[in-house]
């Protein structure tokens, strides 16, 4: 029987393995395949074992990263050892979460089994140097950006470029109204209920996102309430994972009692169906960004770290921009305001910039629309013939040597 061990490390992974399994499920030779390792509700949903609790890796900068650090560091072990020995699997797959995976995939490869890594590091963003050891740890990088292959070929790294999950499972053309139907529905809302500007607001998926940049965003729903006074405004926030719903509503809670008035709608995820429905999205900087892009919504992009965070990134990163619609497009597309800069009041006037500008909405769907062309590739598929295919060359080796 075949055994992949795989590891992703938060939502966004767990949301691009998924459609791996699914298709490896589809697959005849891998009938009877065993999966297991670290994963989130839609992996287990294709039948993983989930060994250990994904949210022990879900964090996001170094202060953070410093806090958990030893619960990472006593998981990581456990796995090592449990993989080396009565665990070992035909192949690893670490899915994004590099600063751990990495680590994992350096001893795996060692101790002989092959490793494969889906989603490249951002190598081509800031930490150039871990391209050293990508080429010690990872047999063949999966890459979902087609710019990344080149890099890796410079470095003498096998890689191949399998596009972006979300790209194929997100149609061309969105469905606004329709989307605006089911959101209605669910929320038992009058069949009026979405009529007029309806703005998505994600603040991120995890504990520090919700402390740090949401209540902002929370303060810019109010003022936009206030500026656009005389308009219909209603606000969705997909609540990305159910421990993260008690913060928000009592933000919720707080923002209805000063301002009664205001229309906030929290759905549990739904992110897809919510970005569908809206005019234009406020959204922490992340993998939401680039389905928004999909969605082919106007944005406007933030995020907030700790200081000491925020100033360690600065001096390792070197693009202008943190947003995957603008490293993609290789230009500011959308508003980025990060750190001091993302106030209520620019926020506001940013998101209110697009409302204004129908005709600069409909030059940047063009834009997303190429994007997304170049992006849709059966991924799933993909990286499950990738996983396929070393098993059968590690299996191949084994009898050779025997």
């Amino acid at each position: 029987m075949p055994k992949l061990a795989c590891v992703a490390g938060e939502p966004s992974g767990d949301l691009l393995a998924a459609p791996v399994l699914s298709a490896l499920n589809q697959i005849p030779d891998m009938a009877g395949l065993e999966v297991y390792g670290i994963g989130g509700p839609r992996m287990q949903a294709q039948g993983m074992r989930s060994d250990w609790p994904m949210e022990t890796l879900s964090v996001r900068g170094y202060v953070e990263a410093i806090k958990q650090l030893p619960a990472i560091l006593k998981l990581r072990k456990e796995l090592i050892r449990n993989l080396t020995s009565e665990g070992r699997p035909d192949v690893y797959l670490g899915v994004d979460a590099p600063d751990f995976n990495l680590g994992v995939e350096l001893h795996l490869r060692k101790a002989g089994i092959p490793t494969l890594h889906l989603v490249s590091p951002s190598i081509w963003a800031w930490r150039a140097g871990r391209i050293k050891k990508i080429a010690q740890a990872v047999e063949r990088m999966l890459c979902i950006f087609p710019f990344e292959t080149e890099i890796y070929d410079r470095a003498g790294v096998a890689s191949t470029y399998v596009g972006h999950p979300l790209a194929s499972e997100i149609p061309l053309e969105p469905n606004t109204n329709q989307a605006r139907e089911k959101i209605t529905k669910i929320l038992k809302l009058p069949s009026n209920g979405l009529d007029g500007i309806v703005i998505s607001v994600l603040p991120g998926s995890r504990n520090s996102e919700i402390e740090l940049i949401a209540p902002v965003f929370f303060d810019t729903m109010t003022l936009l309430t206030q500026q656009l006074k005389g308009q219909k405004l209603s606000f969705l926030i997909p609540v990305a994972i159910p421990r993260l719903r008690t913060p928000i509503e009592a933000l919720l809670l707080k923002t209805k009692n000063s301002h009664p008035g205001i229309q906030i709608h929290l759905l549990d995820g739904m992110a897809d169906e919510v970005l569908e429905a809206s005019d234009v999205v406020l959204i922490a900087s992340g993998t939401a960004t680039l389905q928004a892009a999909l969605w082919k919504k106007p944005m406007v992009i933030s995020y907030k770290v700790p200081w000491l965070t925020a100033q360690i990134m600065k001096r390792q990163g070197y693009l202008p921009y943190v947003g995957l619609p603008n490293i993609l497009c290789g230009e500011f597309v959308v508003p980025e305001l990060l750190q001091d800069e993302a106030t209520p009041e620019n926020l506001a006037q940013a998101l209110i910039d697009w409302l204004n500008h129908p005709n600069k909405v409909a030059e940047l769907k063009a834009r997303f629309s190429q994007m997304h062309e170049t992006l849709r590739r059966p991924t799933g598929l993909l990286v499950a013939q990738a996983i396929v295919q070393t098993i059968e060359n590690s299996r191949h080796k084994r009898v050779v040597r025997s």
